[in-house]
């Protein structure tokens, strides 16, 4: 097991935080980047959308997270650890998880609801393992259950008033409540704090 991998599987909290871009301040989409950092605060990790070039930047600015794209995880020495995968949707957002070797290990998947933000993680066979239902007026709280028990808990953190008024550089942090979390699992809980970005915080998300 690698260390970025040993580091998650150890971890009670982890954050991830989205790098800002200057350009963001004047309307322009940026690809999306995150560093992923211990709850003292210790990076460990990094994952991003790649470089596709002059296409892929249109393609952002008019599709926002509806348009095809990956984002791939990294190590501190630049050792890819997992990529996630977004097909183009128009509705329903899905996000499929795979870790070192492209081996899959499960899925994100949008839900419909009239008021709450919903979405569920599924096992490589599509099973439903994790459920995330949020009411609406916990506009910034976003809990995660395994049947009707509290395993993570993903929560926006304050960003400065700056940075929430004039950009999509969100923070979270993941809680991990259930002590027997696997690291497949802590993974796809990973991904769910990005998803959760792409979801209700990006520019694009919300218009």
């Amino acid at each position: 097991m690698s260390i970025f991998l040993q580091t998650l599987a150890q971890a009670n909290a982890i954050y991830v935080k989205q790098k800002f871009e200057l350009a963001e301040i004047f309307g322009f989409e940026t690809r999306n980047r995150y560093q992923i950092h211990t709850d003292d605060g210790q990076q460990f990790g990094y994952c991003a959308e790649p470089k596709l070039g002059f296409l892929d930047a249109i393609m952002r600015q008019f599709l926002g997270h509806w348009r095809v794209f990956n984002i791939v995880g990294t190590d501190l020495h630049n050792q890819q650890v997992f990529r996630a995968h977004h097909p183009f949707r128009w509705f329903f957002q899905h996000l499929d998880i795979f870790g070192a070797g492209d081996r899959p290990v499960g899925s994100l998947q949008q839900r419909f609801a009239w008021f709450n933000k919903k979405f569920d993680f599924l096992d490589t066979r599509g099973r439903v393992i994790m459920t995330m239902n949020s009411p609406i007026w916990k506009i910034w709280t976003f809990p995660i259950k395994k049947g009707e028990k509290e395993v993570s808990v993903i929560e926006k953190k304050w960003t400065g008033l700056s940075k929430e008024l004039f950009t999509d550089a969100d923070n979270f942090r993941v809680r991990f409540i259930d002590a027997k979390l696997t690291a497949d699992e802590k993974l796809l809980l990973l991904a769910g704090a990005v998803f959760t970005d792409l979801l209700y915080f990006e520019t694009k998300a919300s218009s």
